[in-house]
């Protein structure tokens, strides 16, 4: 099947390819781009008009926490800062069911399938008991919605006075992880589950954990994860628990390197900066969440000149609260500039970072670009609505003007949203199931 979309209102590549006059996709691939007024190479079977669509590479999230959205704008936990945030919020996740999660999991996926997201990342460490099988519940999820992701198998083994239901052994953790990568991990082009390992942060696991999940990642080609750079104060908490600095205690235990992605990426001062840049760990930037519960401002584009790469995440329901991608790369946009001026932070700049950025982050070159041999997911937005009345430059205008749902979103060659509606996809009964579960939750 080939299939071309023609003369899009601008198309955005992530690289330096032009395309105006659109893409051809045969089968899952993009195998042609074509310049303004030239026709594909060989016959197609379909072509469809983009004229009013505004294209882009699917959008890649890099962190979040899909339960979370059973707990969004949680009352007591509206004006905390993180350090308080967490333990408001632990003995409500504690109680999560299996079909909590689904429920969870899903409204996630869906919420950021119709803002173009087609692959994103999960952090899951919660695993109370009843809940050990929380990662295939998951799969299942994004596997029902055709979407592609990186669910992280998170762990706690170290106790504290919120988490405690919710540690598990090192064993247990491992042995886990371990049958995650072997049941579910794909290492090919075009996969659409990978694995990766993920404590909580390295305050939340012994350090042989660390060090264990490094070797069994590298044994099985996955990624690493975690939290870091968050809190001002994690720097001290990291001399006085293990002697050194946070970064430091990543090359300790053998985390210090590319196959490392660091969810906030905040409170690093220029030397530690630049251990990152060199050892080409990757930073996923939150600003929303970040800007919620005030725990300041990455330093991006630093990274990013250091060598770092940087990616998009949405974060958590609970600390964001919403898991729209596009709304995401706005908020960095803006946050930045902040930071760095105008200048420095454009609309392109961004979007690259929540394309293809994010899909280094994830380890992935078969996505989040458009380009020929790359996997067909693209992102279709029009700018028909009473708040881009007057724009003028359609790619700047997705974010300065806050666009917020596609109007098609493809994976592989399929179209999975049309017309702004998923396909096949009961959306309402969704909805109202989600809402019965936030409700059953919250009243414990």
């Amino acid at each position: 099947m080939r299939l071309w979309i023609r003369d899009p209102l601008a198309l955005f590549t992530a690289n330096d390819h032009q395309a105006l006059g659109g893409l051809v996709i045969e089968d899952n691939l993009i195998v042609e781009l074509l310049a303004a007024g030239a026709t594909p190479a060989s016959p197609v079977d379909e072509t469809f008009d983009a004229r009013e669509h505004v294209v882009l590479p699917g959008l890649v999230n890099t962190h979040q926490h899909f339960h979370q959205t059973l707990t969004r704008a949680w009352g007591p936990a509206v004006n905390m800062s993180v350090l308080d945030w967490l333990p408001t919020l632990y003995p409500l996740w504690s109680r999560l069911t299996p079909e909590h999660l689904m429920l969870a999991s899903r409204l996630a996926l869906a919420e950021l399938l119709l803002s173009g997201c087609t692959t994103s990342a999960d952090h899951h460490y919660l695993f109370p008991a009843g809940l050990e099988q929380a990662i295939d519940i998951q799969i299942d999820a994004v596997r029902e919605l055709g979407m592609r992701a990186t669910l992280c198998r998170g762990s706690i083994n170290l106790a504290a006075a919120h988490n405690s239901v919710c540690v598990q052994s090192a064993e247990a953790i491992l042995a886990d992880s371990q049958r995650l990568a072997e049941q579910y991990h794909e290492r090919s082009d075009g996969a659409q589950i990978r694995i990766a390992l993920a404590p909580s942060s390295p305050f939340s696991v012994t350090r042989e954990l660390m060090r264990d999940s490094s070797e069994l990642a590298r044994k099985h080609d996955l990624r690493l994860h975690t939290h870091l750079g968050e809190t001002p104060d994690e720097q001290q908490a990291s001399i006085r628990r293990f002697g050194m600095r946070s970064i430091d205690y990543l090359k300790s235990v053998g985390w210090l390197g590319p196959q490392t992605w660091l969810a906030h990426g905040i409170h690093f001062n220029q030397i530690e900066i630049a251990s990152l840049g060199r050892a080409g760990v990757g930073i996923c930037h939150c600003p929303s969440s970040n800007m919620r519960l005030g725990s300041g401002i990455c330093r991006a584009l630093q990274l990013e000149q250091e060598g770092a790469t940087i990616g998009l995440g949405v974060d958590g329901a609970a600390s964001n609260d919403t898991c729209n991608m596009l709304l995401e790369a706005r908020q960095a946009l803006l946050l930045q500039r902040l930071r760095y001026g105008a200048e420095q932070i454009t609309p392109h700049k961004v979007l690259g970072w929540a394309t293809r950025g994010s899909a280094r982050l994830l380890g992935r070159s078969d996505i989040g670009q458009i380009a020929p041999g790359k996997q067909a997911d693209l992102a279709l937005f029009k700018l028909d609505e009473l708040r881009f009345s007057g724009s003028h430059d359609p790619l700047a205008a997705l974010l300065l003007c806050g666009a917020d749902r596609a109007d098609r979103v493809m994976i592989g060659g399929r179209w999975r949203v049309i017309d702004g509606q998923i396909e096949g996809f009961d959306l309402e009964r969704l909805k109202a199931d989600h809402r019965q579960a936030a409700l059953q939750l919250a009243g414990g």
